[in-house]
């Protein structure tokens, strides 16, 4: 059984390419599958009054100065691209609006996501489900009676989907996680279920490892002292080398299910046996 291991770079580059590469490489170093980013049309996400509201950052003082310092345009994707592929790992990112769906379409990415924040934009999930590109869908800040909706768009569209169980905190308390929805979404909607955790350990990444989760995805960091509101919930370079090893042990440990008596019990047998 293959254990997905996706690197959310998301915002953490702090509109700084060089960052950026630093955190592709980071993934790359701990065996990560894959590496995601975030992509926003500005004036679509938000407000008027929340993009003049005064917000202190390395950019300015209004929330539209850090929003835009945060943002990556044409330019700055085509070198994630050029880099991923320089590097062997595959990208791909979150669009928050359908222009950012349509800005990614032209780069032929693997796969689309769905943030939780997204769940209820009709339209948006609309134009991501018509492109039937496999697609990961966080399941935070959400019923089950509205997921019920998402998960009949999608594969009503015949899109390929993996719903992940999702906690829309940061950090999240571990008391909060409630990580026995993994089998509660397996069982309500027959899908690949897998996790995106906002804990500040890897251990219950871990354990959703355990439970059958084929995917998990995690924020990484530099520094999780860095500037930035997701910096905190993520994992630094111990944390994620402790999460990829356990996903391959876990591959290595899994096996088949079969009960066998092979050759290395029988050399152990015929020393233990001796009345054999």
């Amino acid at each position: 059984m293959k254990i997905s291991i996706i690197a959310e770079i998301g915002i953490n580059h702090n509109g700084d390419l060089a960052i950026a590469r630093k955190l592709i490489d980071l993934a790359v170093e701990a065996g990560c599958d894959a590496v995601k980013f975030q992509k926003r049309t500005i004036d679509i996400v938000y407000s008027p009054e929340v993009l003049a509201a005064p917000r202190t950052s390395p950019w300015g003082t209004t929330t539209r100065q850090q929003k835009e310092g945060l943002e990556f345009g044409l330019a700055e994707y085509r070198e994630i691209d050029r880099y991923c592929r320089e590097k062997g790992i595959p990208w791909f990112a979150s669009a928050w609006d359908v222009p950012s769906q349509e800005f990614l379409r032209p780069f032929d990415l693997p796969y689309n996501k769905v943030a939780s924040a997204m769940l209820t934009h009709r339209a948006f999930l609309e134009a991501v489900a018509a492109e039937r590109r496999p697609t990961f869908i966080s399941t935070g800040m959400t019923t089950l009676e509205q997921l019920d909706g998402v998960v009949e768009l999608f594969t009503g569209k015949g899109c390929p989907v993996t719903l992940l169980h999702t906690v829309s905190v940061y950090p999240c308390p571990e008391s909060e996680l409630h990580l026995a929805l993994l089998h509660t979404l397996r069982e309500r909607y027959r899908l690949p279920v897998g996790y995106s955790g906002h804990e500040v350990s890897p251990t219950p990444s871990i354990l959703a490892i355990g439970m059958g989760a084929t995917v998990i995805e995690r924020h990484i960091t530099l520094d999780r002292a860095m500037y930035g509101s997701d910096q905190a919930a993520s994992l630094e370079r111990r944390g994620l080398e402790i999460l990829v090893g356990a996903a391959r042990c876990y591959e290595a440990a899994l096996g088949s299910g079969t009960k066998s008596f092979g050759d290395a019990e029988r050399a152990v047998a015929k020393k233990l046996r001796y009345w054999e």
